[in-house]
């Protein structure tokens, strides 16, 4: 006689097939780990009872599939089910025998690793199939049960026939549709492909009869002749599918680094060893193992939106995500690896996070081990670290920009810049370890390239006064000092600065300040001709050799200016609204400035906005800045030859 399931159910069940699980590929995986947890009930109770007649070695997992019937059967030698376990167990959606084991023994010492808590994994494999049958005996029983189902309509028990303890699982293939091929469930290499994805590391062995290929014996005669051609015939043998022992469980002490290596390398699809192994197993309140790689050269689809961030997630054993973004922060997402716990709250499906307290706890534990892993690094295997830096440090100078600069504090110690002074990279403390007496502010230049940097009007000064200076080539560089805006109480400060912070006796301010009240004509005539193009036109204490510069005023930089601009033609946005305080520097002791005066002089206007547009255009080249008018710029040039 036909039973109703006791939770008032069709539409309960419905809902656990159709809305609970999001991935119908889950079933295996819920099935495969309610066969584990049998295992491991059995084992502990035998443990437990003085019992010895099995060991580990003998327990297993069998999964059969059948493509002519369109079944596919998972069947284990664990603890099994009496008649009325099944109906409490199967007969009540919801109704978790794992849970009540776990609460039961929790107290008691043992290695078991039961991974069940719902009670309702079973049922995800009603999205499959349209009819399920379960045979089990239990465990000290001679007495087994077959337990039916076709859905939410009920269920049926009678006495079976099973040789020994444990539970056969059968599922009836629903048929094949236009979206969905049921029947790819059968093939092996799928079922290979499920188990390696999500039970892996399954601590028992899940066993599948394969079939194989194997070339067929010829005598040497026959061998020899010209017509030979071997044959090849099929037959069928047992394969474990699963590794079972997860190498971040393994003592570290154990583990050589070709095996690390070739590990991250099949796991993560990478070509080249990592750079850096991060290995860490924590035990307390919050318990977890994690195995996290720095890659040695940046992932090809990196910059891409197909990139993804996050560490695979596993509990106890059982893969529950594939790229858990809650685990990295997103300066760290060049970071792959995962993270095994067994105290992260899953949602009932086990397919996402049902709360992430625990996750947010070892994700700050985490990202605590690899920044102190990197500053590690940083100390003790410099020429590692700047191979990382190459690669990912513009990723941390985000980390010290994003979120309002909340990061800098953990990341100022680990990022570089290129020193002037030495032509490789430099921390802001090796920086201020060399910073002379007389020296108050870091100092920092931008452009497009080392080489370009050097050669610039602004670097003058900073060469004639020995002064180190960081050099800028990265879009975020300056985003980011500007947001951190100090170092050891020292300040950024750009080489582009109006004030550079330079000691200046009363002489020296009061000969620049006549300076530009004599020239005062000639600086007025060229602003006239710029217009809004500068804030200022003024002479200049900084430049040597070199006929004009600009400096900016507070606000934008000339960099942050070209960033910006890039940023807002990408998205369609108005890019005359984002212009950096402009300041023309002229050197009054150049030739040109005797002719520009004499212009003025002369009261020749065309040659003063000649002259003067020149000069813009050629402060604008200097910065790397596109100008204005290219034909008109050419135009003037030729003018000035003839």
């Amino acid at each position: 006689m036909k039973k109703q399931f006791k939770s008032e159910s069709k539409r309960l069940l419905d809902m656990m097939i159709n809305s609970i699980y999001t991935n119908k590929e889950i079933f295996l995986r819920e099935l495969i780990s309610n066969a584990s947890d049998a295992i491991d009930k059995r084992y502990f109770k035998e443990a437990s009872e003085g019992k010895t007649g099995m060991s580990r070695d003998d327990y297993e997992i069998r999964i059969t599939p059948d493509k002519d019937a369109r079944t596919l059967t998972i069947s284990d030698n664990g603890i099994g089910m009496t008649r009325d376990e099944l109906e409490n167990n199967l007969g009540t959606i919801a109704e978790s025998g794992s849970y009540k084991f776990k609460n039961e023994n929790k107290d008691e010492k043992n290695d078991t690793d039961i991974i069940g808590q719902f009670g309702v994994g079973f049922y995800s494999a009603f999205m499959v199939s349209q009819k399920i049958e379960v045979v089990s005996r239990a465990m000290g029983s001679d007495q087994a049960f077959l337990w039916t189902s076709e859905g939410s309509d009920g269920y049926d028990i009678e006495e079976a026939e099973r040789p020994e303890a444990g539970t056969t699982i059968t599922l009836y293939l629903r048929e094949d549709t236009d979206d969905e091929k049921y029947s790819d469930y059968l093939q092996e290499f799928r079922i290979k492909s499920l188990v390696r994805k999500y039970s892996d590391y399954i601590r028992y062995p899940i066993v599948m009869n394969c079939t194989k290929t194997r070339e067929v014996e010829a005598t040497e005669e026959e061998k020899k002749a010209e017509d030979y051609k071997p044959e090849y015939e099929t037959y069928h043998e047992d394969e474990k599918l699963n590794s079972m022992i997860p190498i971040w469980k393994r003592k570290k002490s154990e583990i050589t680094d070709e095996e690390y290596n070739e590990f991250y390398k099949n796991k993560f699809s990478d070509w080249t060893d990592p750079l850096k192994v991060i290995h860490t197993n924590v035990e307390g309140v919050l318990s977890y193992n994690a195995l996290l790689f720095i890659p040695s050269q940046v992932p090809f689809n990196y910059y891409t939106k197909d990139f993804k961030r996050g560490l695979q997630l596993y509990s106890s054993g059982v893969m529950i995500m594939d790229s858990c973004e809650e685990l990295l922060p997103s300066y760290l997402s060049f970071v792959k690896g995962l993270v095994d716990s067994q105290d992260v709250s899953l949602n009932i499906s086990r397919e996402m996070l049902q709360q992430d307290r625990q996750v947010k706890a070892i994700a700050q534990r985490i990202e605590k081990k690899i920044l102190q892993e990197l500053k590690d690094m940083e100390e003790h295997d410099r020429e590692n670290y700047n191979k990382f830096f190459k690669n990912f440090g513009m990723q941390l100078k985000y980390g010290a920009y994003d979120e309002f600069g909340s990061n800098k504090d953990k990341l100022q110690d680990l990022l570089m810049f290129t020193s002037s002074t030495t032509d490789d990279y430099a921390t802001f403390k090796e920086y201020v370890d060399r910073m002379p007496e007389d020296q108050k502010f870091i100092y920092y230049a931008t452009g497009e390239s080392t080489d370009k940097i050097k050669k610039t009007p602004q670097m003058d000064p900073f060469k004639e006064k020995g002064y180190e200076v960081f050099l800028c080539t990265d879009d975020i560089d300056e985003f980011a000092l500007k947001m951190m805006r100090d170092y050891d109480g020292k300040e950024f400060k750009n080489i582009s600065d109006k004030d550079l912070g330079f000691e200046e006796s009363e002489d020296e301010k009061k000969a620049a300040e006549e300076k530009n009240e004599a020239n005062k004509d000639v600086l007025d005539a060229v602003k006239n001709v710029l217009g809004d193009k500068v804030s200022s036109v003024i002479i200049s204490n900084r430049l040597k050799d070199h006929p004009v510069c600009f400096a900016t005023g507070d606000g934008l930089s000339l960099e942050m200016e070209k960033v910006l601009k890039a940023q807002a033609a990408m998205m369609g946005g108005d890019e005359d609204t984002l212009k950096a305080d402009k300041i023309l520097e002229l050197n009054s002791d150049h030739q040109f400035f005797q002719a520009l005066k004499s212009a003025v002089e002369a009261g020749d206007q065309e040659k003063i906005t000649d002259y003067s547009l020149l000069l813009y255009d050629q402060a604008m080249l200097i910065e790397g800045m596109p100008v204005e008018d290219p034909v008109d710029f050419s135009n003037r040039i030729c003018k000035l030859m003839k």
